[in-house]
């Protein structure tokens, strides 16, 4: 009987310890860069942004982040602006949650920017539902 090679199975679903990226430094954005947040998914690897200087944009996720790294709605991200199309960007990094407080304080981002500082790691909260049954015997 052939031995399993690593796929499939149980161990193959764990998810990956993902201790590098809390170790990253904080990026920040250059010419031709913006900062945005998500406003709405659109699948596809696409979703809509609103810039920081005040323009909503069509954002396309670039393939090397695009099975990596999950972007949620209210996501502060780093888009690449495309000169010859205005309305339209690449996204280059998602910040989490402690990166997009850090950006606020150093003044990258307007004081009156949300960041999703419930956000822990998406998803995690809706796979335990505890359901609590009376039986009267």
């Amino acid at each position: 009987m052939p031995k399993n090679k690593g796929k499939g199975g149980k161990n193959r679903r764990r998810g990956k310890n993902d201790n590098e990226a809390s170790k990253r430094e904080l990026v920040f954005k250059e010419e031709g860069q913006e900062y945005a947040q998500v406003t709405k998914m659109l699948g596809n690897g696409r979703l809509e942004a609103q810039c920081f200087d005040g323009v909503r944009r069509l954002a396309h996720i670039r393939g090397a982040l695009r099975k990596k790294v999950w972007i949620n709605q209210g996501d502060i991200i780093l888009l690449s602006l495309r000169e010859y199309q205005d309305d339209k960007a690449d996204v280059i990094q998602r910040y989490n949650p402690d990166e997009a407080r850090q950006l606020k304080q150093y003044g990258e981002l307007p004081d009156n920017t949300k960041v999703n500082e419930n956000e822990t790691f998406a998803g995690e909260e809706e796979d335990e539902v505890d359901f609590e049954f009376e039986i009267d015997e």
